[in-house]
């Protein structure tokens, strides 16, 4: 059955950029011609990799932060929290010419210091435990599909060695588009829904819907 109705929905990855992985996601994104928001390690933007991270904006995709050393960040002082986000911020900024919207909390972990720290909009996803090597090929795509809905943001990874996302993506994109879903960005997701931003200090995202008006 294909639904008529246009939705929207946003592809994001954790971990990166990574040597080979980042390079395999976008090539599947490529060929499906969609794009994605890439939530990046500070210490992993290193002159290596700025050809993967060059090439993921080449694309179209987005760049957001996910801090500098994926610490729990929990643990860490404020004055420690605002560095992690700093730091990363500006190697994207330097490397992409944009600064980050949007974080992702390593692990998903949060407190109110965080929230009170981060001047950016916080971010989670529905996800597929696509973390653990032992999840199936199957599984993640068959799961990221029964989630989907208007406004949502989709939690994978593209760590080294993660190739099983990859392969998901190969199902999970057509079976989507095939039920009218529009694969957007972070930033256009929230964007086209009218979520104003500035109104949205502590709150975790998984879909727009949570947005305060």
């Amino acid at each position: 059955m294909r639904y008529t109705q246009n939705e929207l929905i946003a592809l994001t990855f954790d971990d990166g950029p990574s040597d080979t992985t980042t390079d395999q996601v976008l090539d599947i994104l490529a060929r499906h011609d969609v794009v994605g928001t890439f939530f990046l390690i500070g210490d992993n933007i290193t002159d290596e990799r700025l050809p993967v991270i060059r090439r993921t904006l080449s694309l179209g995709c987005e760049i957001e932060n996910h801090a500098k050393t994926h610490s729990d960040m929990r643990t860490l002082t404020r004055g420690q929290i605002i560095s992690e986000i700093e730091y990363t911020t500006a190697r994207i900024t330097e490397v992409t010419g944009r600064a980050p919207e949007f974080f992702r909390p390593p692990y998903i972990y949060c407190n109110d210091t965080m929230f009170d720290a981060i001047d950016l909009t916080f971010i989670c996803g529905h996800g597929c435990e696509d973390w653990e090597a032992d999840t199936t090929v199957q599984h993640r795509a068959e799961k990221t599909i029964a989630q989907a809905e208007d406004g949502a943001v989709v939690l994978l990874h593209d760590f080294e060695g993660n190739e099983k996302t990859a392969e998901a993506l190969e199902t999970i994109i057509p079976a989507l588009r095939d039920r009218g879903f529009e694969f957007v960005t972070v930033s256009e997701l929230f964007r086209r829904k009218g979520v104003d931003l500035a109104k949205q200090r502590g709150i975790l995202f998984s879909d727009t819907s949570q947005a305060r008006i």
